[in-house]
């Protein structure tokens, strides 16, 4: 695994390695995920932090609108806090990074279809909270902020891969991204301190007498 390498190389081959699903009892039943390998990067930060990530989207060329041409290779994560136990599979409320981060590839390879920053999507359907603890129901691809040090595109057999970080959202966030755009709703999260590090504990970025319909055409 060619990424794998490149990763040990650049963050210390210490601090990366291979994982496995191994809870069978997942909700989303998902052929294929106990053997699909995943990519699991421990860095310390101010405080320590994981990313969980794709472990071979990167090699599949997505077909990415002419705009976007030399951005066809990807990988996806999630960054996680220190305090998630991440290899302890058996608590089933951190479980659903594993399954989105196996949905969203095998929705991009089945569908050859691309994902790219501004990306909207629910965590379930019909629309549920991700968790006990996080009450999102809805993830927004974006490029990485709160690891842009970190994270900077991997140049690989001549092709550039970039990393595209998933962060939850709540669904008046989302309606406000639908509605005022990817660079606006940016913007938003920016101005909350709100990155891709995962928080279980913060609220929306809007204030709640945000309504949909007050939007301007």
């Amino acid at each position: 695994m060619t990424l794998l390498k490149e990763l040990e190389n650049r963050f210390g081959a210490e601090k990366v390695k291979v994982i496995y699903y191994k809870n069978s009892g997942n909700k989303m039943e998902l052929d294929g995920i106990e053997n699909y390998p995943f990519i699991l990067i421990e860095i310390q930060m101010r405080s320590p932090i994981k990313i969980l990530m794709t472990g071979n989207l990167s090699e599949f060329k997505m077909s990415v609108p002419e705009k976007f041409e030399g951005k066809e290779y990807k990988e996806l994560y999630f960054c996680l806090p220190n305090y998630w136990d991440i290899e302890n599979q058996e608590n089933d409320q951190m479980n659903w990074v594993f399954e989105i981060l196996f949905k969203l590839q095998k929705h991009v390879k089945s569908k050859e279809t691309w994902l790219g920053v501004g990306h909207t999507l629910p965590f379930t359907i019909p629309i549920s909270p991700i968790s006990k603890t996080m009450n999102q129901k809805y993830f927004f691809l974006n490029e990485a902020v709160f690891l842009k040090d970190k994270l900077f595109p991997l140049e690989i057999e001549n092709k550039q891969i970039e990393f595209l970080s998933i962060i939850p959202i709540y669904e008046d966030e989302f309606d406000y991204k639908v509605g005022k755009g990817t660079y606006k709703f940016q913007k938003k999260l920016a101005q909350k301190n709100v990155t891709e590090l995962l928080d279980d504990y913060r609220g929306t970025v809007l204030k709640n007498n945000w309504k949909f319909f007050e939007l301007k055409n």
